[in-house]
């Protein structure tokens, strides 16, 4: 795979992960049917433009599945990057339209996981974990 599908690949992947995580292993079925946040719908959206390709439609679900279903798993999410990186590779069509999907979201901000931060923008200290103390 070449360098910018490998990027989208890993831009695409975290958006559908965390659709994945909210809808479990039911994610396929449940996207036409929920009214979600922002950042699950526009995983949602590129999950739904992944699975119109038929030729890699079942692969790229089967991933997304096992993800589901461990949504932590680093390596599930590995073998999700690879599925969407070979669709997007087959077919420009598909990386031109996840690309524009991305891009009129604006700016969407995720944090996932536990003590996880987010912000598009941070000013200031930002502290996380048990115990933690800030002093001055």
């Amino acid at each position: 795979m070449d360098a910018e599908v490998t990027a989208l690949a890993a831009t695409v992947v975290p958006y559908v992960a965390v659709a994945a995580k909210a809808y479990g292993t039911e994610v396929v079925t449940r996207l036409q049917d929920v009214a979600a946040d922002a950042t699950v719908g526009l995983g949602g959206r590129l999950l739904r433009r992944l699975l119109r390709r038929p030729e890699s439609a079942p692969a790229v679900e089967a991933a997304v599945t096992d993800l589901a279903e461990d949504p932590a798993d680093e390596d599930r999410v590995a073998a999700l990057r690879v599925q969407v990186g070979k669709a997007l590779a087959a077919d420009a069509q598909l990386a031109t339209d996840l690309s524009q999907i991305l891009a009129s979201a604006g700016v969407v901000v995720t944090a996932s996981g536990v003590r996880s931060v987010a912000a598009q923008t941070i000013s200031g200290v930002v502290v996380t974990g048990d115990g933690a103390e800030v002093t001055r």
